[in-house]
C-alpha cells in the first residue's frame, strides 16, 4: 500500500514539457528543422557551449555570427520600457557606425542581462569588444551587435562568457551544420533550431544567385513589438545602410511583429539583418528601385516564414492559427483586429479545446479599436457585412460561421474534423474595403502554464 501511494506521489510530479530536457526534437517538429542549406558567401558562424545556465551541462549556448567583408546592419529593438543591456548597446553600435562596417553578432543564451543596471552594460560591451580583438586589427569603434536572451534580472557568468569567445571565433564555418548549432546556441525552451535559407535574384543582376540565411528563438513571451525573440538575417546581396533599415522594417512589421503567443512584451527583443555584398553585383541605393522593391519582397516573405517557425514552436502550443482579417477599410484597421483575435486568451483556450466558439473571435473584432486613419464618413466594422470563417488546411471548403452578420447553422462534426488539425486559417471578412492584415498565433494549453511556472529552475 505504501509503495502504490509513493508511485501515485511521484506519478502527480511528472510533468510533460514541450522541450525535452535531453535536448532531442519532438517527432512532431522535426519536419521543421533543415538537412540541408544555402549560405550566403563571406559569413561563417559558430556555436560554442559555456554554461551561461547551471542547467545546461553540454548544449551550445554561445553563437558567433561573423563576415569576413565589412556589412551594412540594421536591427529593429523591442519597445519595452525596461530594455535589456544587449539591446542599449547593439543600439549604440549601430548609430556610431550609421548602419555601416560590421563584422560580427554574438549571442549568449540562459541568461537575459536585462534589468542588470551598470554592471549588465558593462557585460554587454565586454562581449563586443572580446570579439573585436578576434580581428587583426580590431575595429574601433566596435563593429559588433550583442544580443542575450534567457532569465531576466541576472548578471552573466561574464568570465566564462569571455574566456569561450576565443573557442567560438576559432572554430567558425560555413557548413551547414555550423549554422544548425549556431541556431541551436541560441534556443531557451525551444523545442528545435529555427532556421532557414534561401536563393534569389535581383532584375539589375539576373545571372547573380544572391543567398539569404535567417535563424531566430522563441516560443514564449511571444507578443509585439517584439518578444523573447531573437533574429539574425544575412546576406551577400549589395544593401547600402540607409536602405537596410527601412526594408528590415517594412518587413519586420509584416511578421515578427504580426505574432502573438502569450500577449508578453520581452525586454531583449531583437531582430538584425547584415548584409556584405560578397556575391557582387550593383549596391541598391534606392527603396524606389526595381533591386529594392525585389529585396523588399524577398526579405518580407523570408521573415514572415522565419516568424511562422515561432509560433509553431509556441510553448505548449497543438495549433498553428493564420488570422487573415481581409476587406478592410485600412491596413491598420485590419492588422490591430487580426492582433486582438491572436491575443484572445479565450479564443486560444477554444482552440485548444477544439471549440468552434465563434462568438469569441467576434466579440475581439467588436472590441478594437479602429477607424483612426479612414475618412470619417467610412466605417470600420459594421456588424451586418462581417463575415467569419474556418478555412481548414486541407483546401477543402471554408466552413462558414457567420455571413452578413446572421449566425450561420454550424456541422459541429465537421467543426470538430477541423479543429483536429494542426494548421487552420480563421478569416474574417470585415467588407468595407480592400485591405488585409495577418496574424499568426498558436491555441492555449494547460502546458503552457506547466513550463512557465518552473522557468527559473
Amino acid at each position: 500500500m505504501l509503495l502504490k501511494r509513493l508511485q501515485r506521489a511521484l506519478a502527480m510530479q511528472i510533468r510533460n514539457y514541450s522541450a525535452p530536457v535531453d535536448g532531442s526534437i519532438p517527432p512532431a517538429k522535426r519536419k521543421y528543422v533543415p538537412s540541408s542549406g544555402t549560405y550566403p558567401k563571406g559569413f561563417q558562424v559558430s556555436g560554442t557551449y559555456v554554461g551561461v545556465k547551471a542547467s545546461n551541462t553540454r548544449f551550445p549556448d554561445l553563437a558567433l555570427i561573423t563576415s569576413a567583408t565589412p556589412s551594412s546592419g540594421a536591427a529593429v529593438f523591442t519597445k519595452n520600457k525596461f530594455q535589456a543591456a544587449p539591446v542599449t548597446i547593439s543600439r549604440e553600435t549601430l548609430q556610431k557606425r550609421s548602419g555601416e562596417g560590421l563584422h560580427a553578432i554574438v549571442i549568449n543564451s540562459g541568461c537575459a542581462n536585462a534589468v542588470t543596471g551598470k554592471g549588465g552594460l558593462e557585460d554587454a560591451v565586454s562581449m563586443g569588444s572580446a570579439v573585436d580583438a578576434c580581428f587583426d586589427p580590431p575595429p574601433s569603434p566596435s563593429s559588433t551587435l550583442v544580443m542575450s536572451t534567457g532569465v531576466i534580472g541576472q548578471r552573466l557568468p561574464i568570465a566564462k562568457i569571455l574566456a569561450r569567445i576565443p573557442t567560438a571565433y576559432s572554430t567558425l564555418s560555413d557548413t551547414h551544420n555550423s549554422w544548425l548549432a549556431t541556431a541551436r546556441a541560441i534556443c531557451t525552451t525551444d523545442t528545435f533550431p529555427k532556421l532557414l535559407s534561401t536563393t534569389f535574384s535581383l532584375p539589375s543582376s539576373p545571372s547573380t544567385t544572391y543567398s539569404l540565411a535567417g535563424m531566430t528563438k522563441g516560443a514564449g513571451m511571444i507578443h509585439p513589438n517584439m518578444a523573447t525573440l531573437l533574429g539574425i538575417m544575412c546576406t551577400d546581396a549589395p544593401i547600402r545602410a540607409p536602405i537596410l533599415q527601412p526594408l528590415l522594417t517594412h518587413a519586420v512589421d509584416r511578421s515578427f511583429n504580426a505574432i502573438s503567443i502569450d500577449g508578453d512584451m520581452s525586454t531583449n527583443d531583437t531582430v538584425a539583418l547584415l548584409a556584405n555584398g560578397a556575391a557582387g553585383g550593383s549596391p541598391i541605393t534606392s527603396l524606389s528601385s526595381p533591386d529594392a522593391q525585389k529585396m523588399q519582397e524577398v526579405l518580407t516573405t523570408f521573415t514572415q516564414s522565419l516568424a511562422q517557425l515561432v509560433v509553431r514552436d509556441g510553448e505548449g502550443a497543438t495549433k498553428f492559427v493564420h488570422v487573415r482579417v481581409c476587406n478592410a477599410a485600412s491596413f491598420p484597421d485590419a492588422k490591430a483586429i487580426a492582433s486582438a483575435i491572436a491575443q484572445s486568451n479565450l479564443v486560444k483556450t477554444a482552440l485548444y479545446g477544439k471549440d468552434a466558439n465563434w462568438g469569441r473571435i467576434l466579440c475581439a473584432v467588436g472590441y478594437t479599436d479602429v477607424g483612426a486613419i479612414v475618412p470619417q464618413d467610412v466605417a470600420s466594422i459594421v456588424p451586418e457585412r462581417t463575415n467569419v470563417s474556418f478555412v481548414p488546411a486541407d483546401g477543402s471548403a471554408a466552413l462558414k460561421l457567420l455571413v452578413n452578420g446572421e449566425p450561420q447553422a454550424v456541422n459541429e462534426e465537421r467543426a470538430k474534423v477541423i479543429l483536429e488539425a494542426e494548421d487552420l486559417e480563421i478569416r474574417v471578412d470585415l467588407g468595407t474595403g480592400n485591405e488585409e492584415a495577418s496574424y499568426w498565433t498558436c491555441d492555449f494549453s494547460h502546458e503552457y502554464v506547466t513550463i512557465n511556472a518552473d522557468y527559473r529552475t
